[in-house]
């Protein structure tokens, strides 16, 4: 078989690319095989067969076998241009009062957005509620105190999305509350005779 050729790809293999594709995620080789109708050892040759033909066929996909799992995914010497093009499309920056909620509950954590707006003084249920569908914060559950509110904590995403391994990856707030204060008594404090009444 030359470069140009694609292998064939049969009924069978066009199957379960199908449904790996839509399944987005890691798949259960159990489900996998009674969703198509054959036993689990079957259905790990057909998968290692599958991975072969992809691979002749120079496609930009691969099978990724996790633990009892399985998924279709984009072959890794794809990932830099993935990432450049993607992270193109990216949504809107958060606004300045969600990043200040978000600041509030990763530093505190598990907090209520009664602490949240106690703290900056204003209505933070917009900018929670914004956090929570991003996939930045979620509901840790409810507090023993009267009305039972909802705790929120930080996710995984948004370990991931600040590039951090785990909250002790967060910058110490006291160094940087303490470097803003100087910052703003150096700008407050005349130089030299500037601003000085003859």
């Amino acid at each position: 078989m030359n470069e140009k050729q694609i292998p064939l790809f049969d009924a069978g293999d066009r199957r379960i690319l199908a449904v790996l594709f839509a399944a987005g995620e890691p798949l259960e080789l159990e489900r996998l095989a009674e969703g198509l109708g054959v036993d689990k050892a079957a259905m790990r040759q057909t998968l290692e067969r599958l991975r072969g033909r992809l691979r002749e066929a120079g496609l930009p996909f691969e099978l990724l076998e996790l633990e009892e799992n399985v998924q279709l995914a984009t072959a890794e010497e794809y990932g830099d241009l993935i990432r450049s093009v993607l992270s193109q499309k990216r949504s809107t920056p958060l606004s300045q009062s969600a990043m200040e909620v978000l600041a509030i509950i990763a530093y505190n954590q598990p907090v209520t957005r009664a602490f949240v707006e106690q703290i900056r003084g204003v209505d933070s249920s917009s900018a929670v509620n914004s956090l929570v569908v991003r996939d930045l914060v979620e509901e840790a559950g409810r507090l023993e105190l009267p009305g039972r509110p909802i705790a929120y904590r930080t996710t995984a995403n948004f370990l991931r999305c600040f590039g951090l391994q785990s909250l002790d990856d967060l910058p110490d707030i006291t160094a940087a509350a303490q470097a803003q204060e100087q910052l703003e008594q150096l700008s407050l404090t005349p130089a030299d005779g500037q601003g000085e009444e003859p």
